[in-house]
């Protein structure tokens, strides 16, 4: 984790302690159940709870220390509590493994972690919605391989982010409820010396669902999952940063992110104004995504479990949600910021002498009893003087003047071709797939 792409909340489901403070209440509660059984005294659990109630810090120091020792974190931290609770401590982790308290744990963080990420979704999706009404009509060139086609309106590309984030936020609710499951299982997962039922009681007190078959640990195809949902996220979050990052270019100059008093966009040339923080973000999705493949490839371990797992986890579990945190909120910040130019969208629209008007006069010969071959060679061999005069010409008068286009076109018929208008009749239709009817 990089506190420079990091944020308070998610940084702290990550921090040690509150890592050891889910273990205690998952040996806490187990010991609950145990007791309820008979398994264990029902004053062990008693002990615990009561102990925890007035310790307030968990002593992250000593319980490194002691794992200096022992090697074995989770260990560690068993002794750590038995030296705080006395006695009654021994009746703790009873018939269970290191990876039920690890595996839960991880599962607890990964779910708490997801409803962060949710929220900071919802509030990208607020701030690209605003957006999208504000520009909803606000005509705009589309653009194919980098180069005008057909007029949209900028507020059907803020749409089209919309309904990406909004797959997004599908597959994360998903994907959360994939690997909120708990493991409470004992060694190999047979429950030979732990009941079903303490595994039930765990999930109940956690918000987890108890794992159909874990093994000792939890299936990896889950956080595989998991990781790679991340990095859908983060590569919608790529593309819709590098949109912004093409329109903020010198030549192009539709939008551009908010450029704040006394900014510096450079050290050696003070008229720059750079689009530092879409950079920034296509730098952080690459990051996300970069955590996927190891996920992945911890799903094939060795028999009912290996450890290879673990420490790939101890880096991707907090390094990804944090950074994901850190760019959903980044990138909301852009959005809701962002400079928009309709003057100079409409200026680059029409720098091309009305070439994107191209397709309705070829439709337009076509139903007028032109072939499709010949009406393509008609308009095309007009477009290309306009495309080598850089603009300077103008197709509609060039197809005036073209004696085998006004044999079926009128100049008339030409003119209507031309109407902005006419590009923009179905927005209604598609705003309302996007977001509803009003």
């Amino acid at each position: 984790m990089v506190p420079r792409y990091a944020r308070p909340q998610m940084t702290a489901l990550w921090e040690a302690e509150a890592k050891y403070r889910i273990w205690f209440e998952i040996e806490a509660h187990a010991t609950e159940k145990l007791g309820e059984l008979g398994v264990v005294p029902e004053s062990a659990a008693k002990a615990l709870w009561a102990w925890w109630e007035t310790n307030p810090k968990v002593d992250v120091e000593a319980i490194d220390a002691i794992e200096a020792v022992t090697k074995h974190d989770v260990i560690a931290f068993l002794t750590w509590v038995a030296e705080n609770v006395g006695d009654e401590a021994r009746f703790m982790h009873q018939g269970m493994t290191s990876s039920d308290v690890l595996d839960t744990t991880l599962a607890v963080q990964l779910a708490r972690s997801a409803d962060l990420l949710l929220e900071d979704i919802d509030l990208l999706l607020a701030a690209i919605k605003r957006r999208a009404e504000e520009h909803k009509y606000t005509p705009t060139i589309g653009r194919s391989h980098g180069i005008h086609a057909e007029p949209v309106t900028f507020g059907l590309k803020m749409a089209e982010a919309y309904a990406e984030f909004s797959r997004c936020r599908a597959r994360l609710v998903a994907a959360r409820d994939d690997i909120a499951t708990c493991a409470i299982s004992g060694a190999v997962g047979t429950f030979a010396n732990i009941d079903p039922s303490v595994e039930e009681h765990v999930a109940e007190r956690l918000g987890l669902t108890p794992e159909p078959v874990s093994t000792q640990v939890i299936p990896r195809d889950r956080h595989a999952m998991f990781f790679a949902t991340l990095g859908v996220i983060a590569s919608s979050i790529e593309r819709l940063s590098v949109e912004v990052r093409h329109l903020q270019r010198t030549e192009v100059l539709e939008a551009e992110e908010y450029f704040s008093p006394g900014q510096k966009g450079s050290s050696a040339m003070p008229h720059k104004r750079n689009p530092v923080l879409t950079e920034n973000l296509t730098g952080l999705a690459r990051m996300v995504r970069s955590y996927a493949l190891p996920a992945m490839e911890n799903v094939a371990l060795w028999h009912e479990r290996d450890i290879s797992h673990s420490s790939v986890e101890r880096f991707i579990g907090p390094d990804a949600c944090i950074t994901l945190d850190f760019a959903l909120g980044r990138l909301t910040g852009v959005i809701d910021k962002l400079l928009v130019y309709p003057e100079r969208m409409q200026k680059n629209m029409d720098r091309m002498g009305g070439l994107v008007h191209s397709q309705r006069v070829l439709l337009a010969l076509t139903q007028n009893g032109v072939s499709r071959e010949d009406a393509y060679r008609l308009v095309q061999r007009n477009a290309m003087k306009v495309w080598e005069s850089d603009g300077a010409l103008s197709l509609l008068e060039l197809l005036k003047a073209d004696a085998e286009v006004t044999a079926a076109l009128s100049d008339e018929e030409l003119e209507k071709r031309f109407d902005l208008e006419y590009h923009f009749k179905q927005v209604d239709t598609i705003f309302n797939r996007v977001f509803g009817a009003n």
